[in-house]
């Protein structure tokens, strides 16, 4: 799997509207590229942002719901996170969104929101529904959310988690990153 963009708008500090395109020559032309500032400068927010657009969830917060988000901005009254990503089964879009009625900040929650489309020629959407957006995205990244955020995804402390993990958990998640799977 690999990310080729992030879109997000009123994530956590982050307020207004965001846009990562890691096909931009700045991320490409080295190949690495790390995430870093200061407390509060919304590095995890970055990462947050992957994971809701993948799985409607982050490391540090289970479940949006209608009742409770924890994850939009203060005084806003709308909230999304957007990926494009690659895998062997095509590109892919996905997008996740949360709103407040008539999206003014002291508005009442409204239902989340989950689609995947195709990310290339028309964007076809393939799925809306909640649950059948999550199975396409563990269908074609080869990855739930555990899996995801213990490989691609370490967070805060997850390195450790990762490195002290069962050699069987380690295993087919270092085969899959790598492509080795035949050699199992």
């Amino acid at each position: 799997m690999r990310i080729v963009g992030i879109r997000f708008k009123n994530l956590n500090s982050l307020a207004g509207e965001w846009d990562i395109d890691f096909d931009h020559p700045a991320y490409t032309a080295d190949g690495l590229f790390a995430i870093c500032g200061p407390t509060g400068a919304g590095k995890t927010t970055i990462l947050d942002a992957v994971c809701l657009a993948l799985y409607g969830r982050t490391p540090r917060l289970d479940r949006v719901t209608k009742g409770a988000n924890e994850i939009m901005s203060r005084q806003t009254g709308e909230c999304f996170a957007e990926v494009v990503f690659e895998t062997s089964q095509g590109r892919f879009r996905v997008h996740w969104s949360q709103r407040r009625a008539r999206s003014q900040a002291g508005g009442e929650l409204q239902p989340v929101r989950h689609e995947i489309a195709e990310a290339d020629g028309e964007g076809r959407i393939l799925e809306t529904k909640l649950s059948q957006v999550l199975a396409h995205v563990e269908k074609v990244t080869g990855m739930d959310f555990h899996r995801f955020t213990r490989s691609m995804l370490l967070a805060q402390g997850g390195f450790a988690a990762f490195l002290q993990a069962d050699p069987d958990e380690r295993g087919p998640i270092l085969e899959q990153l790598t492509g080795t799977e035949v050699y199992s």
